[in-house]
Parts: structure tokens; sequence; C-alpha cells
């Protein structure tokens, strides 16, 4: 097993002294501090299932404290479900990155949200507050109440109102998917009083905001997404406090839904690049969200003053036109790879939602959400002009000889859920 703060065996145990670097150094060497020490550069892959040990006593007493309080302290592992030495190590870099104390990996972002509405109804914690919108899976397992949840979708600013004795979480998501609009999590931290917050970070990652400073007790994140980068990885992460930690790590040895140590393995890799592949990503979508709020094909463009990879804009026309029209980008669910995805909500990550709740949250039928990859702005705008057809008399929308990426909007305070809109006149100034 593991150490408390999930490092694996010879990896120094992360504390609240330990230095602070700056998160582009964090993102490089976080979880990989002792591989000097142990004569390795790149870190190792365990794949072993069982551990074996001489010494049943000891083993039979760590797995009673483990049973008590989910503690896990430094010796050998002993079985996979309850830890891996790999995955220990890309959740103490996920967990340095997001400046909280722990962090808890599992098979998705989806077994990462059931874990911790399971400990949380363990509790007899059963009811939650949610902020729409979410991601169409996360709002589905909340309303259709398959892990006993009772769930009561309220604005930001009814929060404290809707809170009840038996109220576990409140759950929300800036920025949101698909939409992009935002909320001010330190407003929403306070009004939750001492119940967690739980914020899933998955669009703007560490690299843009850190909920835990403005009072998130959880931190979620479908690591599939940026965290991998490379859509070639599935996993979902907690990041939060020791104690919450615990029973999160109980939750997920009695429900087996583990990372993989290679996926652990592709997610801390992945890490290493996010600073450097969300700052690109997001200097494109800045650009290209600007050429779109401009373009009289497009209704309407959501982008988020935080900045981000992410877009969603509104057609004029046929959303699904679009989506067929794409032959660069590359037309399908999901997000945050080095290259471009483009999707149609209504028809896919958003389609288990009830359609009213979904029309109500801001998912139109006519939104598409793209998620900007590393490619030349130029080429992607070329592919979306093409895919957006002609405008009227026929003619294409000429793209700027040479555009000027403007640094993203500042994020300052936001009274409540804001849509991230741009105007076609703010655009042009």
């Amino acid at each position: 097993m593991e150490a408390n703060t999930g490092t694996a065996p010879h990896e120094p145990v992360v504390t609240a002294a330990s230095p602070q670097r700056a998160l582009a150094t964090e993102a490089v060497h976080a979880g990989r501090d002792d591989l000097a020490e142990i004569g390795l550069h790149a870190p190792p892959i365990d794949l072993s299932t069982t551990y074996p040990s001489r010494d049943s006593r000891a083993e039979a007493a760590r797995i009673d404290a483990f049973a008590a309080e989910g503690a896990l302290d430094d010796g050998p592992p002993v079985y996979a479900r309850l830890g891996n030495p790999t995955v220990a190590r890309f959740e103490t870099a996920l967990a340095r990155l997001e400046g909280t104390e722990s962090a808890v990996a599992f098979a998705s972002g989806m077994a990462a949200l059931t874990a911790v509405l399971l400990m949380r109804g363990a509790a007899r914690l059963r009811h939650v507050v949610a902020v729409r919108p979410l991601y169409g899976c996360s709002d589905h397992l909340l309303t259709a109440g398959l892990v006993g949840t009772e769930v009561t979708w309220v604005d930001p600013e009814g929060i404290a109102d809707a809170i009840r004795p038996e109220t576990g979480l409140v759950m929300v998501e800036t920025p949101a998917n698909p939409t992009l609009a935002e909320l001010d999590l330190g407003a929403v931290a306070r009004a939750c009083g001492t119940v967690p917050l739980l914020a899933d970070n998955t669009f703007a990652t560490p690299v843009l905001q850190r909920p835990a400073e403005s009072g998130a007790r959880l931190v979620l994140h479908s690591a599939t997404k940026y965290l991998g980068g490379h859509g070639d990885v599935l996993g979902g992460v907690v990041a939060c406090d020791e104690e919450f930690a615990r029973g999160l790590r109980q939750v997920r040895f009695a429900t087996g839904g583990v990372l993989h140590p290679l996926a652990g393995y592709l997610l801390l890799r992945g890490l290493s690049t996010l600073p450097v592949r969300v700052k690109a990503a997001s200097a494109t979508a800045a650009e290209l969200a600007r050429r779109l709020a401009d373009d009289p094909r497009v209704a309407r463009v959501h982008y988020p003053r935080l900045g981000g990879a992410m877009i969603a804009f509104e057609v004029a026309g046929d959303p699904h036109e679009v989506i067929a029209g794409v032959r660069l980008i590359t037309p399908a669910v999901s997000l945050g790879s080095v290259d471009s995805l483009i999707q149609h909500p209504a028809s896919i990550s958003h389609r288990v939602v009830d359609p009213a709740d979904r029309r109500s949250s801001g998912v139109s039928d006519r939104l598409l959400r793209m998620s900007c990859g590393l490619e030349d702005v130029e080429d992607l705008w070329t592919d979306l002009d093409g895919a957006l057809g002609p405008i009227s008399g026929g003619a294409s929308v000429a793209a700027p000889v040479t555009a000027t990426v403007s640094a993203p909007p500042a994020h300052g305070d936001l009274p409540g859920r804001r849509d991230a809109e741009w105007s076609r006149t703010a655009a042009s100034k």
C-alpha cells in the first residue's frame, strides 16, 4: 500500500512544507521527484495485481486500518484494488497541480463522481444541490437516482436556500459543459456553508483555475480529456483533502473502479505537457471565437472570460451539416486532445438530458461544441469556413490575413452563472 498522501514506495511524501514551484515546473516534476534517486529517468509501470508478503499478521493489521479509516501506510502494496504505485504517482502530481492534500484516481470521470455520491450516501447525505448545465452523463446520474441520490436543480443564487439537513454535496461545473457559462466559485463556496462543494474542473484544468483556492472541497476531472491530452486513455480523478480521500479509497476498493496502471502512466505523462498544450490551444480558441463571432452564418458564440481551448457556437443553419462538412476537424465526442474535435451536444454528450431541461440550461438544438487542438489556426478556420457553407450571395467568408490573437478577457468577479457570449459588436472592436 502507498503512503497516506497517495505516493508510491520510495517517493518522497508531499507535505505543506514542500517548496512551492511554478505550475509548469510541477507539471514536469511532481510525482517523479524520486526518479533520479532510484536511478530512473522515466516513471516505472507496475502491472502487478498482487504483491507477495510473508508477514500475514502485519498485512492483516494494515488491512484493518484501511477498512476502518481508509488509511494507507508507506509499506509495500498488497493488492491492486487497494492501490498501485504507478497510479499513485499520477495522484500525487494532480494533487500538487490542484493545490490539494490528496487525489484519488478512478477508471473514468463518471466512476469518480459515482464514488463521491456513494460515499455521501453511505453517510445518509443523499441530497445533492446542483447547477445546470453539467456534463450530460453527470446530469443523468444525478437525475435518474441510479445511486440513490435526490437532486435539486437551482440557479447559483438559490444554492443556500436549497440546502437541507440531508444535503451531502453541492455540484457545479465552470466553465460549464457545453455552454461554457461561468460562475463565481468563491461565492458558491460561501453559499454552501459546511456542505462540500464539488467543482468539475475538466474544461479549465489547473492551468486556468484551481477551485480548491476558492473553497471547493472536491475538484473533479474527467482525466480522459486535457490531463491525458492525446485521446488514448480513459480515467477520472478527484483532488481533495486527505480525510475525504480516505473515504474515496474505501469506495474504490469496494466497487473496483480502479485506474489501470498503464492509464496512470499515460496520465502522468500527459500532465508534463498540460500547461503548454492548454495555453497553445487556448490562443487558437480565442482567435476562432473572434472570427466566428463576426460571421453571419453563426448566430451566437460562447467563449469564457477565463479563456480556454473550448468554443461553443450556435449556427444559423443546420448544425448537422457542419458536422458532416468538416474534413480536418474530427467529428467526435470528447475533448482535450491534441487534435480538434467538434460535436453536436443535443445529439451526443447531452442526449440523455431531458430536452426541456437541456434547452432551459442553454443547450440549444443548434449548438455545436468545439475542442481546439494544436493545429494551425488558419487550417482550422479554412475547415470551419467550408463546413459552415456559403453566406448569402454564395461567397465564403474570408479570414483576416493578419489576425491578432488577443489574450482572453480577464476573469473578474462573476455574481452567479453567466453566459460566456461574445457579441459581434464586442468582437469587432
